[in-house]
């Protein structure tokens, strides 16, 4: 019964289905196929009445790079939560390769998660597991066999650059090569989405941009990268859409965008 269970939500994503999206110039009619993420008109309200986001609508297309990018209070970490499911929102819908993961049930999360890969400004790294350890533990968990989790991981670590360094620990590497790590971690399930909440973060100019370079190369295998930062020279060098945040709206959303707000 299980198993016709998960069939059954792997075909749906497959099916083209029209779906009409208000994305603030009228009624558009969007087919899944043709959309990674749909936002229609979310919210998500805090206690005492506080404002994460209000009524955003969006769309991004399979395969594209966008940053979200907004000044502190914005709205950036809220919109990063909804998409992981780590929260849920409080009006509107939320769609992921046609899965509708608005009212996402408990036991649905991890699936979700092997679908989106999470790179996070935190590490989260285990000190006393090597670099191949650290990578393998994503798989483990989900259960996965040991014969996958030896043709995954070793393949994972070369796409980041690592390969050499598997069995180091985390405390013999720098923090862009800790930050590589988690980047492997979140690639070894093949998500259809990576999301990147504020990855240089903790990074130098040199470690910044060997990551982000490593995104762009991610992005150019077809997988959608959605990066969250408010990282100004970042977002102006990569010359790709930039979706502005301000006060939980969409204050703008250019194809070739710059963070052209304040600090």
């Amino acid at each position: 019964m299980r198993a016709k269970k998960k069939k059954a939500i792997i075909r749906m994503k497959r099916v083209f289905i029209p779906y009409n999206i208000d994305l603030g110039t009228g009624l558009v009619t969007i087919w899944y196929h043709l959309v990674m993420i749909v936002l229609e008109r979310v919210s998500k309200l805090y206690p005492q009445n506080s404002v994460g986001l209000e009524e955003i609508s969006l769309h991004i297309k399979p395969g594209e790079f966008v940053s979200i990018v907004g000044q502190s209070g914005a709205g950036k970490t809220t919109l990063a939560k909804l998409l992981m499911a780590e929260e849920r929102p409080t009006g509107g819908k939320i769609l992921i390769g046609g899965w509708d993961i608005t009212r996402i049930r408990s036991h649905e999360i991890p699936q979700l998660r092997r679908q989106i890969g999470v790179i996070f400004q935190d590490y989260k790294l285990l000190p006393k597991r090597t670099v191949y350890e650290n990578v393998a533990f994503a798989l483990e968990v989900a259960g996965a066999p040991s014969k996958h989790i030896r043709d995954i991981v070793p393949s994972v670590l070369r796409i980041v650059g690592l390969d050499e360094k598997a069995h180091r620990y985390p405390n013999q590497l720098s923090g862009g090569e800790q930050q590589r790590i988690v980047i492997a971690r979140a690639l070894v399930h093949r998500p259809k989405v990576l999301l990147a909440d504020e990855p240089t973060g903790n990074l130098d100019t040199l470690n910044t941009q060997e990551i982000m370079n490593l995104l762009v190369k991610i992005n150019a295998f077809g997988t959608t990268v959605v990066l969250v930062t408010h990282n100004r020279e970042v977002v102006n060098a990569l010359r790709r859409r930039v979706i502005t945040l301000k006060d939980g709206k969409v204050a703008s959303d250019h194809e070739h965008g710059k963070y052209t707000l304040s600090h």
